[in-house]
């Protein structure tokens, strides 16, 4: 990705036009903004919004053509753009106008959908991407991943003269999952809690947003790990937040069968990605990710002895009269039993 030093290089040729595409719509969103607003910075002109996947090809050719009242170049902003939309004539119209446009910057954004790993890029797409980059500036912005997204949080709390050490930027990351919103926000939260200064792995865990399958998958680790008595306290933690046990049952179970498909995957050559895709997963890969790497302790045969227990569990919470706690810690225990056999 360009970084903004490039982009202001860019910005002092006279770039006119920036194309930001990916699959992930925040990352165009979040680029195609700041350079919206650096080119506001350096010109001191506010964009001239385009809303929808299909803006008129007069309004654009109006937006573009219009001579600032500051002498500087207007910018034309497009955040949704479609060009599969247009029709051949009027994405050749479209093309025109980003050619012909001296007194302004277009900026503008798609998202297309993955197909195989790869963005499906139409016909029209592709000529629209490729004339773009001949004229000025093109990028597809790839999805970041978890040493990116690690990076981007210490940075983000450097930024603001806090420190957020690996350890807890990575405790983050899996509390809160891959959204870089989602993760930013939460920076900012717990530098503040901090005062600026150093936010700690336990922070996270005492003050970070909850999240109940984010809790279980550690209570699983634990158990992995044959560690019963420290998988009891997370769930006397977890009920103590008033988490029902029903809630924590079924994440128990999620957790599980997230650990039996990768395991099942391995076992027919395919990763956690291929699984990921084929059970029609939605948002982020990392979960079946950190199941891989945590069904690598178990065999098939014991991973299916889990799930029976947690069948039982299940049908104990909802028929039996006994106290939820002890279903639950009873099931924990023999979940770490099976662990601990070979």
């Amino acid at each position: 990705m360009a970084t903004e030093t490039q982009l202001r290089r860019l910005m002092d040729k006279g770039c006119p036009v920036y194309y930001f595409y990916s699959s992930e719509r925040y990352l165009t969103r979040q680029h195609s903004r700041a350079v919206c607003r650096m080119l506001a910075q350096q010109d001191g002109e506010e964009p001239t919004v385009l809303d929808g996947a299909a803006p008129e090809i007069e309004q654009i050719i109006m937006a573009a053509g219009t001579i600032s009242f500051f002498g500087t170049r207007r910018v034309v902003y497009l955040p949704e753009l479609e060009p599969g939309s247009y029709s051949d004539k009027d994405l050749e119209a479209l093309c025109d106008a980003i050619a012909s446009a001296e007194n302004s910057v277009l900026v503008l954004a798609s998202v297309f959908e993955l197909e195989r790993g790869k963005l499906k890029l139409g016909k029209r797409a592709q000529k629209l991407i490729e004339h773009c980059r001949r004229l000025g500036y093109a990028e597809e912005l790839a999805k970041p991943g978890p040493l990116e997204l690690k990076r981007m949080m210490m940075e983000r709390a450097g930024s603001q003269g806090a420190s957020l050490p690996e350890n807890a930027a990575a405790a983050l990351l899996e509390r809160c999952g891959e959204d870089p919103f989602l993760l930013e926000n939460e920076v900012d939260k717990l530098c503040a809690l901090s005062g600026y200064r150093t936010v700690s792995a336990g922070m996270v865990a005492e003050l970070g947003t909850v999240s109940l399958e984010a809790d279980v998958f550690e209570m699983v680790r634990m158990v992995t790990a044959r560690n019963a008595a420290a998988a009891c306290q997370k769930l006397q933690t977890l009920l103590r937040l008033q988490q029902e046990p029903i809630a924590i049952t079924a994440a128990l179970i999620g957790s599980y069968v997230d650990l039996y498909r990768v395991k099942l995957g391995a076992a027919h050559r395919k990763n956690y990605s291929a699984v990921f895709k084929d059970f029609g997963y939605k948002g982020s890969d990392y979960r079946l990710k950190k199941s891989a790497q945590t069904a690598a302790r178990y065999t098939l045969g014991q991973l299916e002895q889990c799930l029976s227990v947690l069948l039982e569990l299940d049908q104990g919470l909802k028929s039996q009269p006994v106290a939820p706690q002890l279903l639950l810690e009873t099931a924990l225990c023999r979940l770490a039993l099976i662990g601990r056999s070979e």
